[in-house]
């Protein structure tokens, strides 16, 4: 595992899955068009928490993987 330095989530837009519920239960949110080479991943109720980067081209895989179920 490739290990980084923390990327700048300031100000990045969030966004949850459409089967998520309005109260804002257990949910992952992914940072929308964020512009680097990565794809933010964070607990929605954890917003100040940590976050998750992973590649693009492995997140595509997985959202892939899970479309085919």
């Amino acid at each position: 595992m490739e290990r980084r330095s923390r990327p700048d989530l300031n100000g990045v837009a969030w966004r949850r899955s459409s089967y998520s519920n309005q109260e804002g239960g257990n949910c992952v949110e992914v940072a929308d068009r964020y512009p680097e080479a990565a794809v933010p991943v964070r607990d929605s109720k954890a917003p100040d928490g940590p976050a998750l980067c992973f590649g693009t081209a492995s997140w595509a895989a997985f959202i892939g993987a899970l479309k085919a179920r």
